[in-house]
């Protein structure tokens, strides 16, 4: 049985909903904007604390690419991703993962590697089109 800190609560569960109806990799700040259209007295804060604890729970991911802020992905499966270095858009790669990566740095280096993470950054289809 889950721990009631654990519970999928009315808000966990909306801000859930709400993030895997989108691909957009929104931020805590968009999630909110669309949350408190149904839970009107929800603050930015409960999405904050509700999306590092379904984070915690393996629900979803979260991308840090080292900006002032982070986005959020509904697929907690390990994938690349793609960032447009025009638009800022994250963009889901359909393609598998390069485990070989991990078994050469465990072969070559002194750390033990269980997963590793890859962004890619150019131009999105949409951005090519407008240059």
């Amino acid at each position: 049985m889950k721990s009631p800190k654990h519970r999928m609560t009315k808000q966990r569960r909306l801000i859930l909903k709400t993030l895997r109806s989108t691909n957009t990799h929104p931020t805590a700040d968009w999630i909110y904007e669309r949350v408190k259209k149904d839970i009107p007295n929800i603050s930015l804060g409960t999405v904050y604390r509700n999306l590092k604890l379904l984070a915690d729970m393996g629900e979803i991911m979260v991308l840090d690419f080292g900006s002032s802020y982070s986005r959020f992905d509904g697929n907690p499966e390990n994938h690349y991703h793609f960032t447009c270095e025009k638009c800022g858009g994250v963009f889901d790669l359909d393609m598998p993962l390069n485990n070989e990566l991990n078994q050469k740095v465990n072969e070559e280096t002194p750390y033990k590697v269980y997963s590793h993470r890859i962004e890619f950054y150019g131009l999105c289809l949409n951005c090519q089109q407008k240059n």
